[in-house]
């Protein structure tokens, strides 16, 4: 619910699938009352332009003002967000909040039809299905990678997950702060003093002041919150926070919003989750902080949906339970994190980093999105395509192999064999 005052009654529409919970923070888009589309897309990069730019997107502003496509721009200006992406207006907006006629790419690839033989006879309201293309974000769909991918078995060599240490290595730089050990609340509370113990917290030397200290003083903080944990793990936060799970935490919105809570949201959630407000404790239970629960645990403790109330009995799930048990390699099992919050190799500062990316939206959707950092590291990219493009198996938890086939492979290699003739 908004924190001050309520501007419900201001609403002209439903707001979509990504920004209904936002949708009482007007000023977040709505930042000039009289700034037009250009204030408006100011408003769509700020939260999305690092997104874009991580997507390579495939059709950026740059290609729209280029001289030779002005004619172009009288039919959709893609130059601007808002050309396609408008809101509240729900009852013409499609998968992925448009809410333009989806046959739109016709207008700039007409003879598509008549110089590719694959594609003769399709109509253009079928572009953006599930394997073919996605406009911003095609970085596993370009024929060239479709090419370089082909003919792979469709289950790779089982992937041990690299261990995590990008919040260890942060949480050792800050323990070095003069934090106060509030060591007569220890004794007090043995059962939490246990917790903590079994905790990375404690391995790493973060004790009570660690957390509970505000501001790094002496004064006994009761409840931390999301900037406290963002002290050690800035990456991590960053993340939470441009995702639905956190993003009414974030520093644009925590003044004028709630956290969000499952009721509010749009998907089937279990009773006693739906009035949870939503932070790092949310998942990550305080004073242990066990990770391996948050990964599973977590998740399952909230989402009700078919495909999450089957994970346990799927392939993955299976995997994930050998792991806990001790029967599997560590890091072989795949949990819900692993898919939906994977684990990023990166280097920061000469250091071999490895952090989990906490903004569960960055491969969600187009689900196509999943395939490069997720799917391929232990399948096939046919195999990945035609998996994401199955509903049936997506709901059941990946319980069984595709009963669909997406066609992009098999026509690049076709074209790439014409082409080498």
């Amino acid at each position: 619910m908004f924190a001050s005052n309520d501007k419900s009654d201001f609403l002209i529409g439903t707001a979509t699938h990504g920004h209904h919970q936002i949708e009482m923070a007007c000023e977040t888009c709505h930042t000039d009352a009289f700034g037009g589309q250009d204030a408006l897309q100011a408003a769509c990069l700020n939260c999305h332009a690092q997104e874009l730019e991580d997507a390579h997107d495939s059709h950026p502003k740059k290609k729209f003002t280029d001289p030779r496509n002005a004619d172009l721009l009288e039919i959709i200006d893609a130059r601007y967000c808002i050309s396609c992406h408008t809101e509240h207006q729900e009852e013409q907006t499609h998968a992925m909040g448009v809410t333009i006629p989806e046959d739109y790419c016709y207008h700039c690839h007409q003879e598509t039809l008549e110089q590719r033989e694959s594609h003769k006879g399709l109509a253009f309201d079928t572009c953006a299905s599930a394997g073919c293309h996605n406009f911003h974000d095609n970085r596993a769909l370009y024929e060239n990678f479709l090419v370089a991918n082909a003919n792979q078995p469709w289950l790779n060599q089982t992937r041990i997950s690299p261990a995590r240490n990008a919040a260890q290595l942060t949480a050792k730089k800050n323990s070095a702060g003069n934090h106060h050990d509030f060591s007569e609340y220890i004794s007090k509370h043995q059962d939490i003093k246990q917790d903590w113990l079994a905790s990375r917290h404690a391995e790493a030397g973060i004790n009570c002041g660690g957390c509970h200290s505000a501001n790094n003083s002496d004064q006994w903080l009761a409840k931390p919150g999301v900037s406290e944990c963002r002290n050690c793990h800035a990456n991590e936060t960053e993340g939470f926070m441009a995702g639905k799970h956190g993003m009414r935490l974030s520093d644009k919105l925590s003044q004028r919003l709630n956290p969000i809570t499952p009721a509010e949201s749009r998907l089937s959630f279990k009773e006693s989750s739906l009035h949870t407000q939503q932070g790092c404790n949310s998942c990550h239970s305080a004073h242990r902080f066990d990770t391996a629960s948050a990964a599973t645990e977590g998740c399952l403790s909230c989402h009700n949906d078919e495909h999450s109330l089957a994970f346990m009995d799927s392939p993955h799930g299976q995997l994930w339970q050998l792991e806990q048990a001790g029967e599997a390699e560590a890091g072989s099992g795949v949990s819900c994190a692993s898919c939906h919050m994977p684990r990023i190799e990166e280097k920061q500062n000469g250091l071999n980093i490895v952090r989990v990316e906490h903004n569960q939206n960055m491969n969600l959707r187009p689900n196509e999105k999943m395939i490069r950092p997720v799917c391929m590291q232990c399948h096939s990219l046919e195999f990945s395509i035609d998996a994401l493009a199955d509903n049936d198996l997506i709901r059941n938890n990946f319980n069984g192999k595709p009963a669909v086939h997406i066609e992009s492979m098999d026509w690049a290699l076709k074209r790439n064999r014409n082409h080498s003739n």
